[in-house]
């Protein structure tokens, strides 16, 4: 069962990541958001963790196309998947370029 459950939410992280490579973030961040959802069976796979950093970009994404408070709330919602991510990672060598990439996205949402 956990095998199967992994090899699923490894499908909805590509899903995730085609939505936002065609840039529609709302279904992206949903994608995601079924990944977290199941954060007891991936807490220690790299998939939960990515998907904290794709819920975030995909919320950076619904943010830059709103506006006025879907905005505002977006925006709010890619900064704390942000901070999730990086909380997770916190211990991970920083030369890393993903871990990098996302700092840099962090910052200049703030």
């Amino acid at each position: 069962m956990i095998d199967q459950t992994i090899s699923h939410d490894h499908v909805v992280e590509k899903l995730g990541e085609a939505y936002l490579a065609a840039g529609q973030g709302t279904p992206a961040a949903a994608e995601f958001q079924k990944i977290i959802d199941h954060s007891g069976i991936v807490w220690n796979c790299w998939t939960g963790a990515l998907a904290h950093l794709g819920t975030a970009r995909a919320n950076a994404l619904q943010a830059k196309s709103s506006r006025g408070v879907d905005a505002d709330t977006a925006r709010a919602r890619a900064l704390l998947a942000y901070k999730d991510f990086l909380a997770l990672w916190k211990d991970a060598d920083p030369n890393i370029p993903i871990l990098k990439q996302a700092k840099t996205a962090f910052a200049k949402l703030q």
